[in-house]
């Protein structure tokens, strides 16, 4: 008796001498082909394959709330189980298109998607609506799954992840992101010195912020604003920054080329993603004490000694055993100098952070 199965209209391909299967699968289909909870598996597949179930409702939000505009790659799995290919008329040879016939007992396993799998199915408990879309399917023959393992190693040995700073500054959903780039373009140090693509800068650049740590800063910098008119947002924060600017003199001269950006990296604190998110705190906490006179008392800043070599001031504070750390409460603890400095009061957690400083 035959086994029921599922056809798949799908193109067949040879890749090292072995067929595989381009195809399209309904999204309602996914959570049935490809079971989260398979007690089958190998441990050492397992082990390849471990959910992150905090990245779930994240993918599933982002399909749910754009509908008309989302985006997903394809689904690449291995197939263990008897898989019949009818080539349409006329199409025979290696690469052909016809039906893909897989038996509904088959295993398919994963290697590449299983997130966004998981979230197809948490998205379409949202939006059913988008049962009968489609993603493409990568498919490659593997009876008892003895490739598996391999297969997961090869396909993910030259895989690299977009850089923070370019992935947020390509996101045009992102109102912060769209507003940061506006920013960067009022702010002549940032106009100049940012590295808008890369989320680390080398010795040789001649950048010296990157775009993501322009963006976690202004972030901080305007949280409670969301209801303000995005112009009236990039006005405040662009005038933030320039005002910093005027009152941090290496800024200006890396700017001028005056000044190495490697060497102010080595040897400053405000050369770093850390100072401007510590900034950005002491910015908030003026802009709602001081809505008038803020920009008088960054003035301090020009005599705040930057200089890592301060580690009397900067040792458990911005830096841990001599290496800069961007750990919340080194940003808090930076961020308490700056306050101090520029005449603000601490909160009560800032203080009780300052009390668990051990004594220098």
């Amino acid at each position: 008796m035959q086994a029921f199965t599922y056809t798949l209209p799908a193109v067949r391909g040879t890749q090292a001498g072995r067929e595989y299967f381009t195809t399209m699968c309904p999204l309602r289909l996914v959570p049935v082909l490809f079971r989260s909870a398979d007690d089958a598996k190998r441990p050492e597949l397992q082990l390849q394959r471990a959910l992150n179930k905090a990245r779930i409702p994240e993918i599933a939000r982002y399909i749910a709330k754009h509908p008309r505009t989302y985006i997903l790659s394809s689904l690449t799995a291995s197939i263990d189980g008897d898989v019949t290919f009818e080539p349409s008329s006329g199409a025979e040879g290696a690469a052909a298109v016809g039906f893909l016939r897989v038996p509904m007992s088959a295993r398919l396993l994963l290697h590449d998607g299983l997130h966004r799998g998981a979230a197809i199915e948490a998205a379409l408990k949202l939006r059913p609506e988008l049962a009968e879309e489609t993603i493409s399917l990568l498919l490659y023959v593997d009876p008892g799954l003895r490739r598996a393992e391999q297969m997961f190693t090869d396909l993910k040995r030259n895989e690299t992840r977009s850089a923070r700073s370019g992935s947020i500054a390509c996101d045009h959903r992102d109102e912060m992101a769209r507003l940061v780039k506006a920013v960067i373009g009022r702010v002549p140090v940032f106009a100049a010195l940012t590295e808008m693509v890369r989320s680390t800068i080398s010795n040789r650049s001649l950048k010296l912020f990157t775009f993501s740590g322009i963006y976690h800063a202004t972030t901080i910098l305007l949280s409670g604003r969301q209801e303000k008119p995005f112009s009236a947002n990039v006005s405040l924060a662009a005038e933030f920054w320039s005002t910093v600017a005027k009152h941090i003199p290496d800024w200006n001269e890396a700017q001028e080329r005056r000044a190495s950006t490697s060497e102010l990296r080595k040897r400053s604190i405000h050369a770093h993603a850390l100072a401007l998110a510590a900034l950005a705190r002491a910015g908030k906490s003026l802009l709602e004490l001081f809505p008038a006179g803020w920009e008088a008392k960054l003035g301090a800043l020009a005599t705040l000694d930057w200089s890592r070599s301060n580690t009397q001031l900067w040792e458990g504070r911005a830096m841990i055993a001599g290496r800069l750390s961007k750990a919340h409460t080194c940003v808090v603890l930076t961020g308490n100098v700056i306050k101090r400095h520029v005449g603000l009061r601490l909160t009560a957690e800032e203080e009780e952070l300052e009390a668990r400083l051990s004594p220098r």
